[in-house]
């Protein structure tokens, strides 16, 4: 059942309409949250030995913050309460896409794109998608539908043009509707996504640095 969670969403948005409710909601120590990098790739991946910068993804106000994010209605946004991400949800997930690539094996080095790498390629994710939705059962009943999507572009950084873009998605329902529960829910569908970005990025980069002699190893 969700309507506890949806009940804690709205006392803690009426609680802070008094002073006394504020200063004590204040003085609770927010739980932060992590998830982690996406480690297991399909055997077939070949190796490029190119560098990638990875950007800071795009997103909307509502899921740029280091709140949780769910929609109890496909047109409301709300957070809950005393949990935050460890980082804004854009840094967390460039961090983690790093450490995805990384984990890969194939690529030659990877990093931010604020630490000045000069590289091959840029990996330009834009988060349109990074919340729970509360889903209404046919019994009365409801679970929250935690949905990643994120879409891709490749950036050729020698010409300077996109060499491919796709979109990415998974949807994972929440065991319950507890913090803890939404947070497993959240990395099981992140990492699924970033697994197959990572998978279909590295493809795509091995195959245009084949048509481009240039772009192949000395």
């Amino acid at each position: 059942m969700i309507r506890p969670l949806i009940a804690t969403l709205i006392l803690a948005t009426l609680g802070a309409c008094t002073g006394l409710d504020t200063l004590r909601q204040a003085s609770k120590p927010n739980d932060l949250y992590l998830l982690t990098p996406k480690s297991t790739f399909s055997g077939s991946l070949p190796r490029v030995q190119k560098q990638l910068v990875v950007q800071e993804p795009i997103a909307t106000a509502a899921v740029n913050t280091d709140q949780i994010a769910v929609q109890p209605t496909p047109l409301q946004v709300q957070y809950l309460p005393r949990a935050r991400w460890a980082d804004r949800a854009p840094v967390l997930v460039q961090t983690l896409l790093v450490e995805s690539y990384e984990n890969s094996g194939r690529v030659a080095a990877v990093g931010r794109s604020t630490v000045g790498l000069r590289a091959d390629y840029v990996i330009a994710p834009d988060l349109r998608e990074f919340q729970g939705h509360v889903i209404a059962g046919t019994d009365n009943t409801q679970t929250v539908q935690v949905k990643v999507r994120l879409n891709i572009k490749i950036i050729d950084e020698y010409s300077d043009k996109i060499i491919a873009s796709a979109s990415f998605e998974e949807n994972v329902l929440a065991a319950s509707d507890q913090t803890p529960d939404l947070v497993v829910a959240f990395d099981e569908a992140l990492g699924d996504t970033m697994r197959d970005a990572v998978e279909w990025s590295v493809r795509r980069i091995h195959t245009h640095a084949q048509n481009n002699p240039r772009d192949l190893p000395s």
